[in-house]
């Protein structure tokens, strides 16, 4: 059951609605995705879905965030 296996576990990498090119562009995160445990495909939860065409999807390996206080590299 897929959603069992995602919810048991972290995601994997983020999903983000990107809107622009280059340091113009506006990024925003829409969801959350989980690789499959052969690897070989991805679950996504999304929970927004741009509508109108402008802009497109992007799937990116999720960072660790710092601790509070601790600085990002």
């Amino acid at each position: 059951m897929a959603t069992q296996q995602t919810t048991n576990r972290k995601p994997t990498h983020d999903v983000l609605h990107v809107r622009g090119e280059g340091k113009a562009a506006y990024w925003t995160k829409v969801g959350a995705a989980w690789l499959h445990e052969d690897g070989q495909g991805l679950n996504l939860a999304l929970e927004f879905v741009p509508v109108n065409g402008d802009g497109r999807l992007v799937v990116r390996i999720r960072k660790d965030k710092p601790a509070q206080g601790e600085a990002q590299r």
